[in-house]
């Protein structure tokens, strides 16, 4: 006789990460995505002329804000655990 081990119908195949926590990584990405799009640009195509748009208040402020606020939505989604267990 061949012993096999028993399988449980019973239990489900159980994933990491729930469906919200797929969802809340991927805002997470799409606002470090723009933030890092916000961020990108402001040089000059002439080195010997100095462009001021580097120093604009959407890649001083605004571009790294969206990066941070995105990072923390990525550590939420990963430690978010569903009241449904």
């Amino acid at each position: 006789m061949e012993n096999k081990p028993q399988q449980n119908d019973d239990k489900k195949l159980q994933f990491a990460f729930g469906r919200t926590n797929y969802i809340l990584m991927a805002a997470g990405l799409i606002i470090l995505a723009l933030g890092y799009i916000l961020l990108s640009g402001g040089g000059s195509d002439d080195p010997t002329v100095f462009n001021d748009a580097m120093f604009d208040a959407r890649r001083l402020y605004v571009a790294p804000i969206l990066i941070v606020v995105g990072f923390i939505v990525e550590i939420i989604a990963i430690l978010f655990k569903s009241k449904k267990q």
